[in-house]
């Protein structure tokens, strides 16, 4: 079988009706439009619109709250940062940054910093200087002979 020999098997597509092309065809004149009015034109399009009873997005409550000022982190898992080491990314003592995770193709982008979460098991001292941390996560990088620093924590009153 070549390129130029591939077709559509034997009723898979349907030609599509000709309409406004005369009277004897069915779809002359109004071409299925109906009669004047806002959907006989052209150009219109009136979704969520119900003929005037009050539309679905306007009868249900709103719900919830948008934070503009929230922080998006990138989450990081322990498990992934000791496959990094398994995979001679990292050496023991390292210091690990939001940067040295991209250069090694833990993270893709910083976004607003790293945030070290206690999922997985750490064997090695890791110096880690991030934006924040779990106390399961700090505990657990202690106890493997490393620490954590969090940049930019501000004392909460």
């Amino acid at each position: 079988m070549k390129l130029n020999e591939l077709k559509d098997n034997e009723g898979a597509t349907k030609k599509r009706m000709r309409v406004g092309r005369g009277i004897g065809s069915g779809k002359g004149k109004t071409a299925g439009r109906g009669v004047k009015g806002q959907k006989s034109r052209t150009g219109v399009a009136i979704n969520g619109f119900e003929g005037g009873q009050m539309p679905l997005h306007r009868r249900l409550p709103k719900r919830g709250f948008n934070n503009i000022f929230a922080k998006d982190f990138n989450v990081v898992s322990l498990g992934r940062v000791q496959q990094a080491v398994d995979a001679g990314k990292l050496k023991a003592g390292d210091v690990v940054t939001a940067e040295q995770l991209k250069a090694v193709g833990i993270i893709r982008r910083i976004k607003d910093g790293v945030r070290l979460l206690a999922d997985g098991e750490l064997g090695v001292g890791l110096k880690f200087e991030i934006a924040g941390a779990s106390a399961a996560a700090i505990a657990a990088v202690e106890k493997a002979g490393g620490s954590v620093t969090v940049l930019g924590a501000t004392a909460e009153a």
